[in-house]
């Protein structure tokens, strides 16, 4: 962040961050109290500040629509999964087949890159097992392949997972960049 802006200007990009950690306190605990909510709010300033790390930049953009379609499609995706793992692992004629893959992003971004991964391995069936920043790459390993083909659909399934969130959430540079890949 460049020196010439403001405490107050700072404080404020960083507030979705800390009622993240207030909401995450409480969830932790699994109490929703006005005591509950104090704590949380001395352990995100604690938290905020003895472990600085750098400033994330949102894209201070949100496209309603696109956040939608992530949603449904998700829950879905979700849904799917779920019921694709549990026919894998209740099928006895037919032994799911395994791979590691590597997904190579179109956008760089770590906030996206971390979003994605998160989506990847919630989704049954994929885990994310190393991400390479530099090279902006996921390793994902996967189940339910058996051919080139499963591995290749399983690697466009990541990459419209990051499409989509880039449509949500993206700065307008991201989505042009995912656009005209």
């Amino acid at each position: 962040m460049s020196p010439g802006v403001s405490v107050a200007r700072r404080a404020w990009r960083q507030l979705p961050f800390f009622v993240w950690l207030v909401a995450l306190w409480m969830l932790l605990w699994g109490q929703f109290t006005v005591l509950a909510f104090v704590t949380g709010v001395v352990v995100a300033v604690f938290v905020t500040r003895v472990f600085r790390l750098p400033a994330v930049e949102l894209s201070g953009r949100l496209n309603l629509w696109f956040g939608l379609v992530f949603v449904v499609t998700f829950v879905g995706a979700l849904v799917r999964g779920s019921l694709t793992v549990a026919w894998q692992v209740m099928n006895p004629w037919r032994y799911p087949g395994t791979a590691v893959i590597a997904v190579q992003l179109r956008t760089d971004d770590d906030l996206i890159m971390t979003h994605v991964g998160v989506t990847a391995s919630l989704i049954p069936g994929s885990l994310i097992i190393e991400a390479d920043r530099d090279r902006r790459i996921l390793y994902l390993h996967v189940v339910g392949v058996s051919s080139d083909l499963d591995v290749e659909r399983q690697r466009e399934s990541v990459l419209r997972w990051e499409r989509r969130i880039v449509m949500a959430l993206g700065s307008r540079a991201q989505v042009e960049a995912v656009r005209s890949a």
